[in-house]
């Protein structure tokens, strides 16, 4: 199996469970995905009220992205209906909802994820989504 095909399959089997868990697999990515200096960043850019949606330079400190992102919402789906693939590099699109759990707002927004991989891990992640739907859901 080629770098790409392989590491379209790591994502593959890693948003599976993603889904199915409704968020529940967060162990899964920490053991099976990304790179102990994975450089995690997100649209929000840490901006109030998705203040967890910010960079983060190392999987421990990732750990505080999924405490508030699970903290605060409930994922009703996270599909994926696309990967491509090219060199280390690997975006995956599709759609997700989720429902702030002190509002009850629905937020569902397209999604495109880019993913840069170094000997079958992570070192690399960048999400883009519609944050203004989404912090809207959140106020």
């Amino acid at each position: 199996m080629s770098n790409e095909a392989n590491n379209v399959q790591i994502l593959k089997e890693a948003y599976c469970r993603w889904n199915d868990s409704k968020g529940g697999s967060v162990e899964h990515w920490f053991d099976s995905v990304v790179a102990p200096n994975i450089s995690f960043g997100s649209v929000p850019r840490g901006a109030a009220p998705l203040t967890f949606a910010k960079q983060y330079d190392n999987r421990e400190q990732l750990r505080a992205y999924f405490k508030g992102l699970l903290e605060e919402w409930s994922m009703q789906h996270y599909t994926v209906d696309e990967y491509i693939a090219q060199g280390d590099a690997v975006v995956a699109r599709g759609t997700t909802a989720w429902t702030n759990k002190k509002t009850g707002k629905l937020a569902e927004t397209p999604k495109m994820d880019f993913w840069r991989f170094k000997d079958g891990k992570a070192v690399e992640f960048y999400e883009y989504f519609d944050s203004a739907a989404v912090a809207a859901a959140a106020t």
